[in-house]
This record gives C-alpha cells, structure tokens and sequence, in this order.
C-alpha cells in the first residue's frame, strides 16, 4: 500500500485526542518525532482552541480522618450537553502542596496554552490536564526585613510571546502594621530558573474572591483597590501594572461581591450578592461584558438574574454558569432556560475551584538544570 503524504498525516493525527496521540507516539518513530515537534504541537493547540467542546477540571478539598489535616483532589470531566458532566479519568491526589486548615484551599490559574498551575500561594505546582505532565516550582527565596510580615494576595501564570516563554508572577503584602502595607512583586522565569524582584511599579492592594485571578489577551487580572475598586491587569510581556476601570454602577461598598469569566470571547465581571452577608441585600447576579477590552466605557450589562447568593467559579461554553453553594456542591445555571441544577459533585465549604480548558500537548517547560518532570 502506498504511504500517505507527510501533510495528509499530519493533518489526520491534529483531529485527534491527546490521549490516541500519546499512544500512536509510542508505536514508531515516525509518528514519535511529528507529534512531539513543536510545529505539531502547536498546530494541535490552534485546532483544539476552535473546536467547541470545553473540558471541565475540578478541584476539591475533603478533611482526612487525621486532625487538623485535609486532602485535596483533581477530577476530570468532559461533558456534551445538559451538564451530564462524566468522568475522563479517576480522580487525582494533589502533591506537595500543605494539607493543613490554614492552606487547604488552593487556586487553579489558567489555563494558558492548555496548561493550568494550582498553588497553595506558598508552593506552585504547573501541570498539563491532558498529559498528566507536572513540574513542582521551585520557592521563591526573597525574604523580608526583619520585624515585618509578609501576605501572598495573589499569583499570576502567564506566556510572555516576546521572548517564548512562561512566567508565575507572585503579588505579596508587606507590612509592620496592617494599615500601613506595601506591594511586592516576583517573577519566576521558566527559561532559566530563577526567580527575580519586579522594582520601581506601585501596584494597588490586592485582595482576593474567588474567580477572581483569570488570563485574557497576554495580561492576568486581580480586584485591587485604588480609591474604589479596580481589576488590576499585568502585561506578561511588557511587565507593566495597569488599572482597568470597573462598570460604573460597581462600586466597593455596594455590598456585592465579584467575579471574572471570559463569555463570548469577552472579558466579563459577575456582579452576585455576599454569600455570608452582614445586612440583607437585593439577590441579582448582574453579568457585565466589555466589549472592547480595556475600554471602560464598553462595559454593557449582558443580563441580571435572581439566583441565590453562590459563589461563581466559571463559564461552560458560553451558556452555564458554574457556581459553589454555600454547603459546598457544585452548582449549574443555563441562563438561556434559566434552569438550576445542583450536580452530584461536592466537596468542603468554600474548597471547590474549576478551569474549563482545552486539552494540548504543550510540554511543561523546563531549563535544562530544572528538576525532572513528574507524572499523575
């Protein structure tokens, strides 16, 4: 039989799963050295980021039977319709990161070329979902002056395209006197290793809601407050600070909390009631979309919805939005039917995080003096 063109080959092996391309990989040379060329994997990426089907991956903390100790876990799911959410693989212990009650409930940032870093703001791990590939990050060793304290407020994990390569910016609180605190910012470059100190920016006080730390066009979002409240942005590649107004009707002390997502290609904020309010409040979600990024006035409010106060986590697929009771289930709202549905998925109050994604080959980078890559 004659071969087919190298082209045609390629072409036939870019619709496939991540899964079938690993096994073909191991089956002859050839196909080994296609797939694992970074042309190829980067035409699977630009293929997968146009297909519609969204990944969801969930992570969620349970206590042990150990005191004072929890355990924390990664599951998989695809899902085609109806949030009928099924499992892809069996459920995955997380490593390394601390297990006791003041750190339990770590951050899922990303993803950022199918790749999703999950920290505990002291320890960083960078994984791909698909490939079950991890790389543990090593700490950054900047300290502080004596007689001051340190807060992590926020992590960052981005691609800067100027100079191919990865980045973790970390946002940390320093103070003597909890009045009186300045930011500091370090980065971790993956090419060589190392992190650094990022000097001569003033950057906004941070603070942290869940959903809130999200990528979009090459910069990663925090809420700051500067006077009001602001989503702070910060340029992977320029590595410039900048504050993106908020909808004017948005304000501090209006007694809501926030949310960002990306819906329709658009940055978006989620405007939803205090799930552990002090006073009682008006029970809207509003839903805003900026239709041209980074310009405040093309913020429009896409719609507002009466649900219960839960916590937002995500968008699936521009139609369900993926929230946490205040019991600790996952929850799904379809906005075009306005159904709820509480799926059989749960974990401890205020542990469940969620990145929809979509599956890549991209390797964890790594220098060449970097510790060895580990699996799941």
């Amino acid at each position: 039989m004659k071969e087919l063109p190298q082209d045609v080959v390629i072409y036939i092996l870019v619709m496939l799963p991540v899964k079938s391309l690993l096994r073909f990989k191991c089956s002859c040379k050839t196909f080994c050295n296609i797939i694992k060329s970074s042309t190829f994997v980067n035409l699977h990426l630009n293929h997968t980021t146009k297909v519609k089907d969204e990944l969801v991956l969930l992570k969620r903390s349970f206590k042990t039977d150990e005191y004072n100790f929890y355990k924390s876990i990664l599951s998989f799911f695809s899902s085609k319709e109806d949030y009928d959410f099924m499992p892809m693989s069996p459920d995955v212990e997380i490593p390394h990161l601390t297990t006791t009650s003041a750190r339990v409930f770590h951050q899922l940032i990303g993803p950022c070329n199918g790749l999703i870093a999950l920290t505990d703001s002291l320890t960083t791990i960078v994984f791909n979902p698909a490939t079950r590939k991890y790389r543990l990050i090593p700490p950054c060793p900047f300290g502080i002056p004596r007689g001051f304290r340190r807060s992590i407020s926020g992590i960052g994990f981005g691609f800067d395209s100027d100079v191919n390569d990865y980045k973790v910016v970390r946002l940390s609180e320093v103070y003597k006197e909890p009045c009186d605190k300045e930011m500091k910012v370090d980065i971790y470059d993956f090419s060589v290793d190392s992190w650094r100190e990022l000097l001569g920016q003033e950057v906004p006080i941070v603070y942290w809601l869940p959903c809130a730390d999200i990528l979009f066009k090459r910069n990663f979002h925090w809420f700051a407050f500067a006077d009001d409240v602001v989503i702070l942005c910060f340029d992977m590649n320029t590595e410039k600070f900048h504050n993106m107004g908020m909808p004017d009707a948005c304000h501090f002390d209006d007694g809501k909390c926030y949310g960002l997502v990306i819906l329709c290609k658009c940055m978006s904020l989620i405007c939803y009631p205090d799930p552990m309010p002090s006073s009682p409040t008006e029970k809207l979600t509003d839903i805003w979309i900026m239709k041209e990024y980074g310009e405040k006035e093309s913020w429009i409010k896409r719609c507002s919805i009466r649900l219960l106060p839960e916590s937002p986590l995500a968008v699936w697929n521009d139609e369900i939005l993926l929230l946490q009771s205040k019991m600790g289930h996952l929850i799904a709202y379809d906005h075009n039917s306005d159904e709820v549905k509480e799926l059989d998925l749960h974990g401890l109050p205020t542990s469940l995080r969620v990145i929809i994604y979509r599956e890549s080959l991209t390797p964890i980078p790594r220098s060449k003096d970097s510790i060895e890559l580990e699996q799941f």
